[in-house]
């Protein structure tokens, strides 16, 4: 038993459509790493529990799993609205959807972002789209938001790349710029979580 395997066992058990999601995930998606897993799933539920947000927003709807987690954990009256930049399964992501308070957008992000950050109030966003764009993304979504709002942020560690100094593809380089402006930046507290490929947690001051 390795590491992950051991954490897996500890932490509560995978609700079974969630399972059943990634493992499909698995068979029918190309990059299906870029699916949330078992671990961060639960991170991302228990974050919510605790900051039980009213409005949500997600840029990077993928399969579907992570604006689950969020639905799964959000109070009563809580909204989702997840974009997803690829057409090809909104039919498929509508019908997983239905029943829940989630709201897909196909569209690139941060040209949607504008009009669903001036119809909507969101005090917990997070990032999971186009890497080479995170500090665009940030630098709309920050002064949308209200004082102690949350912004997740995944993948912030990149598989150990921001620390490879001969790495300079674009979308290292834009994880790195974000990692760089967000530890500077007096407006928000942050953190980051070392889980999966890591997962920065910041908080409007």
């Amino acid at each position: 038993m390795n590491i992950d395997d051991y954490i897996e066992t500890h932490i509560d058990a995978e609700p079974a459509v969630l399972s059943t999601l990634y493992h499909r995930t698995h068979i029918e998606r190309l990059y299906p790493r870029m699916c949330t897993d078992h671990v961060q799933g639960r991170m991302l539920a228990m974050l919510t529990r605790m900051i039980r947000p009213q409005r949500i927003l997600e840029l990077g709807t993928f399969s579907g799993y992570s604006a689950l987690c969020f639905a799964e954990a959000m109070p009563e009256g809580c909204v989702v609205d997840t974009v997803e930049v690829d057409d090809e399964y909104a039919d498929e992501l509508r019908e997983l959807f239905a029943g829940h308070a989630i709201n897909l957008h196909i569209g690139d992000a941060e040209a949607l972002l504008p009009r669903l950050l001036a119809e909507n109030t969101y005090d917990m966003a997070f990032i999971d789209a186009n890497k080479r764009r995170y500090m665009e993304y940030y630098n709309l979504l920050l002064p949308a938001m209200p004082s102690g709002a949350f912004i997740l942020a995944d993948n912030t560690l990149w598989g150990g790349k921001v620390l490879d100094e001969s790495a300079h593809d674009a979308q290292t380089d834009g994880i790195r710029a974000f990692n760089d402006a967000v530890a500077a930046d007096p407006r928000v507290e942050k953190t980051i979580i070392p889980v999966r490929d890591g997962l920065t947690v910041l908080r409007k001051k």
